[in-house]
């Protein structure tokens, strides 16, 4: 199925790799702007040769997601260059390796605010826009974690958790104001993160793909592999467009049966 997102604006923080870029290019094959940023000027530099599209329809910002100033002058900058916004992606953060033992009181009040304000500062800014929008939608790219935790992933899980309850509050929150709010929870998806471990934990010149398939067996994931950044850039891209429109407060599976909840 075809949708036609001529002339809308979507935004995806966190754009320039992974799962942003991925999701950024659907959008653009969609006809819609985009708009992405990133915290590395030389990524993003990457991202927009590599998204090729017409600059009239794509921009990059350097950003920090936490650092409220700078989110603000992102949707200013995403406003004078479009017009406004139809669709928000918070899409930043990775995973913190610790279990309770380890963890500092710093390396909580780090994760909680990497996690939710990387999507507290980007939803505030762009609010006003969605607002006057006539298919407005927010997507957040959570992980399995918020309802299956881990004991090495004590402060991410916990974070996750955290993010999974405030979007399903701000879905009835925005929902008179016909704003949209979904989330995806990815398990282990192929990222840059996912290649450092190859590269750190292979053997013999063992590949990525060998390697991340006995990873995925490890971990019995029923579909026996990792999962593409393109495949949940998928999911967004449907919580996102008017393909969804009668959904809100939901969230996506995308851990290829990792999820053992019913």
């Amino acid at each position: 199925m075809k949708v036609d997102l001529t002339g809308k604006t979507a935004v995806v923080t966190g754009g320039s790799s992974g799962i942003g870029l991925a999701t950024a290019r659907l959008f653009l094959d969609a006809g819609a702007n985009v708009a992405i940023c990133g915290r590395d000027s030389d990524r993003l530099a990457s991202a927009m040769e590599d998204l090729g599209a017409d600059e009239a329809r794509l921009m990059s910002f350097q950003c920090d997601v936490l650092n409220k100033e700078q989110v603000n002058g992102f949707a200013r900058a995403v406003e004078e260059k479009f017009g406004g916004t139809d669709i928000l992606v918070n899409n930043a953060g990775q995973a913190r390796v610790a279990n309770f033992a380890e963890a500092s009181d710093d390396d909580w009040r780090d994760e909680f605010e990497l996690k939710l304000f990387s999507v507290i500062y980007p939803t505030r800014a762009f609010l006003p826009l969605l607002e006057k929008s006539d298919i407005p939608s927010i997507v957040c790219s959570n992980a399995l974690l918020a309802r299956q935790p881990e004991p090495h992933l004590v402060l991410t899980s916990s974070a996750r958790a955290a993010i999974l309850n405030m979007l399903r509050s701000l879905a009835t929150e925005f929902a008179p104001k016909g704003i949209r709010v979904n989330s995806i929870l990815i398990g282990m998806i192929e990222s840059g993160q996912l290649h450092r471990r190859h590269k750190a934990q292979a053997k013999n010149g063992e590949s990525f793909d060998d390697w991340s398939r006995a990873l995925a067996r490890i971990r019995e994931i029923p579909l026996g592999r990792v999962g593409l950044s393109e495949e949940a850039a998928q999911a967004i891209f449907f919580l996102g467009s008017p393909l969804s429109s009668y959904t809100t407060g939901a969230t996506l599976d995308v851990s290829g049966g990792l999820n053992r909840n019913v």
